[in-house]
């Protein structure tokens, strides 16, 4: 709401909300807000290369309340216009800058790259709506198409070099496929063989480690053996040696009762003898203390 007249110089601007209003003396106008949906349509504009394109783009628009210096612009420019005038005018400003846009770009570059275009539009119609009091909320580029079928054969190129590369890749594929297969079976077969050599390293060394310490094992082994017979055999011999003089003592002492049996029997002999050469008389007498002892011998 926009309120002149007596009392307001400037006029009052008023983005949403109440007034009031003095009758005669004041007077009060009405700006729409909403936002405004544009078809912007170009037909047959010639692109930089000379190639006559039609291309179709989608604005939202709006004039902006919040901004008190873009919505006093806005009622100057539109004070009293309806708001299919507005959308007019913002739509003639943007299908300018449009077609300004696709005068200077490629159908290539417009068709591949629809987000740049886009990006284009927007910038160059927002920094000249603006000083109208509206703003570009945003613009999509819905369409492009002509007449010459150059987008039609610019896709059958595009789609015949899509599946020529996809043949070059699917070869190129395959041959790497073939390439890598090869050398992963090689790989193989080389770590196999690797891996058998290393088994054969470690059988290798495995065998002679277990031959040496069956050397040593054996050897400790014999030594064990060996010092345990010759312990046997010592003791054995000093059990013999100590029979030998058990025997020894043993027949010493046979020895020296035989011959003190022989010295006993020869004493005895010789009283045999000595008897038999020698008789005594039958009697004897003795004087011994006062008296006359008789002592018979038989």
């Amino acid at each position: 709401m926009v309120v002149s007249g007596c009392g307001r110089s400037p006029p009052l601007l008023i983005a949403g909300g109440r007034v009031f209003v003095f009758p005669c003396i004041q007077r009060i106008q009405r700006i729409s807000l909403s936002t405004l949906t544009l078809n912007v349509k170009s037909d047959k504009v010639y692109t930089r290369h000379g190639v006559p394109i039609s291309v179709t783009g989608i604005a939202q628009v709006k004039i902006q309340g919040q901004n008190k210096e873009m919505l006093a612009a806005a009622c100057q420019m539109f004070m009293g216009k309806s708001e299919g005038e507005i959308a007019q005018i913002a739509l003639e400003t943007l299908e300018g800058h449009q077609r300004a846009i696709i005068a200077h770009l490629t159908v290539e570059e417009i068709y591949q790259d629809r987000k740049k275009f886009s990006e284009q539009v927007f910038k160059v119609a927002s920094s000249d709506l603006v000083n109208m009091g509206i703003g570009v909320v945003s613009y999509t580029l819905k369409d492009v198409h002509d007449d010459q079928n150059y987008l039609s054969s610019l896709g059958k190129a595009r789609t015949a070099q899509v599946q020529r590369d996809a043949r070059i890749g699917e070869a190129q594929f395959k041959r790497d496929a073939v390439i890598k297969e090869a050398h992963a079976m090689q790989e193989k077969i080389s770590a196999q063989y690797k891996n058998e050599i290393e088994m054969a390293k470690a059988q290798r060394d495995f065998e002679l480690k277990k031959a040496a310490y069956d050397v040593e094992v054996n050897t400790k082994k014999a030594e064990s053996e060996m010092a345990y017979q010759l312990q046997v055999a010592k003791t054995k011999q000093r059990i013999e040696e100590e029979k030998m003089q058990v025997q020894v003592v043993e027949r010493t002492q046979q020895i020296t009762l035989q011959e003190q049996e022989i010295t006993r029997r020869e004493k005895e002999l010789e009283q045999k003898l000595l008897r038999s050469t020698k008789r005594e008389p039958w009697w004897t007498c003795c004087w011994r203390n006062s008296h006359w002892l008789v002592h018979l011998n038989f």
